[in-house]
C-alpha cells in the first residue's frame, strides 16, 4: 500500500508527522513517499506544484495531504484546487462531530467559484461560478448514498437568488427522491445559523464548492473549532485527506498547533482503505487522551503540539498492545 505525504506549508510540518508515525504503527505495510509541494517550494524554485508531482499522486492508494499557503502570484492557481481537479477528487466530505453535533457536511469539490475560471483586468476581476449536470448528479448521489445509511439530507444552496442553484438544487432534489432518501433545502445563509442553533436538526448537508467551504468552517464552532475538523476528497480512483485549517502561518512553529483535525484525516484515510477497527483506535486514542484533560490551547488546555501527539500516540500504543 502506497500513501503519499504532503506536509505542505507552516503548521502542516508539525501535525502531519505524527499522524504518518501513527499510521505506520497501524499499517507496518504502508510505504510512504514524500512530495514537497506550496509555498515554502514556490518560493524556493517557483513551481508550487508540477506536473511530475501530480503523476506521482495518481500513484498512490491515497493522499496524506497538511496545509498549503498559496503563492501572492496573481496568475496562480491554488495547489490544493490543482489536486482536487486533476485527480477529479468531486466529493469533499467533512464530518463535524462531537457532543453538540453529528453531521456531515459534503461540498462540491471541483466546480462553482472554484472552478479557476478567471480573469483580472485594469479595473474588473471576473470569477465565473460553473455548475454542471455531470457534478451536480454525482455529488449528490454521494450525499445520497451517505444520507441512506444515517437520518436525512438537506440540500444548502441559494436558489432565490442564483439561476445555477435552481439548476443545483432541482438535481440534487430528483437524485434524492430516486434514492428514497427524506430531504429537505434551505437557503445558504439561514442554514449557517440554523446549524448553529439547531445542530440535532441536520445529518447530512449538500452543497456547492464555496457554500460548502464557508457552511463547513461555520459549523466547526459547534465541536471546538477548525483545529478538530477532518475532511476526505473523494473522487472514482483517488482520495486525499487533510485537516480543514490552513497553513496557519501565524502559530507555525510555536508548537501551539492542534493536530486533531490532521490526526482524523488520518482515521478517515484508513476508513476509506476498508481498515476500520484501525480507522477506530486513532480516534478512541485521542477521545481517551483528551479524557484525561491534555488538551492544546485553543481547546483551553496547556498541551503544546508535541506532547499531545506524544500523549495520543502512548495512548494508541497501549491500544494496539491490549488487543
Amino acid at each position: 500500500m502506497k500513501i503519499a505525504v504532503v506536509e505542505g506549508d507552516g503548521i502542516g510540518h508539525e501535525v502531519i508527522p505524527p499522524v504518518r508515525e501513527m499510521l505506520a504503527m497501524l499499517r507496518p505495510d504502508i510505504e510512504f513517499f514524500e512530495i514537497e509541494a506550496g509555498y515554502g517550494r514556490w518560493q524556493r524554485t517557483g513551481d508550487a506544484i508540477t506536473d511530475d508531482d501530480i503523476a506521482a499522486l495518481r500513484t498512490a492508494d491515497a493522499i496524506l495531504f497538511g496545509a498549503i499557503t498559496t503563492p501572492p502570484a496573481p496568475d496562480y492557481q491554488s495547489v490544493i484546487v490543482r489536486i482536487r481537479k486533476e485527480l477529479d477528487l468531486y466529493a469533499n466530505i467533512r464530518p463535524v462531530k462531537g457532543s453538540r453535533a453529528d453531521l456531515i457536511v459534503v461540498r462540491e469539490n471541483t466546480e462553482g467559484l472554484y472552478s479557476g475560471i478567471e480573469k483580472i483586468e485594469k479595473d474588473t476581476a471576473c470569477t465565473v461560478r460553473c455548475i454542471t449536470r455531470k457534478g451536480s448528479e454525482r455529488i449528490s448521489r454521494y450525499a445520497c448514498m451517505l444520507a441512506t445509511r444515517r437520518r436525512n439530507l438537506t440540500i444548502g444552496h441559494k436558489a432565490n437568488i442564483l439561476k445555477s442553484d435552481v439548476f443545483f438544487r432541482d438535481i440534487c432534489m430528483e437524485e434524492a427522491h430516486k434514492a428514497g432518501v427524506w430531504v429537505r433545502e434551505c437557503y445558504i445563509d439561514a442554514l449557517c445559523l440554523d446549524v448553529l442553533l439547531h445542530p440535532e436538526k441536520y445529518d447530512i448537508i449538500v452543497t456547492t464548492n464555496l457554500f460548502g467551504d464557508i457552511l463547513s468552517d461555520v459549523a466547526a464552532y459547534l465541536v471546538g473549532g477548525l483545529g478538530l475538523l477532518p475532511s476526505g476528497n473523494i473522487g472514482e480512483n483517488h482520495a486525499l485527506f487533510e485537516p480543514v485549517h490552513g497553513s496557519a502561518p501565524d502559530i507555525s512553529g510555536q508548537d501551539i498547533a492542534n493536530p486533531i483535525a490532521a490526526m482524523r484525516s488520518g482515521s478517515m484515510l484508513l476508513a476509506h482503505l476498508r481498515d476500520e477497527p484501525s480507522a477506530a483506535l486513532i480516534d478512541q486514542a485521542i477521545e481517551a487522551v483528551l479524557g484525561k484533560g491534555i488538551m492544546t490551547r485553543d481547546l483551553g488546555g496547556t498541551a503544546g503540539t508535541r506532547d499531545f501527539s506524544r500523549a495520543v500516540r502512548e495512548e494508541l500504543e497501549r491500544l494496539i498492545r491490549t488487543g
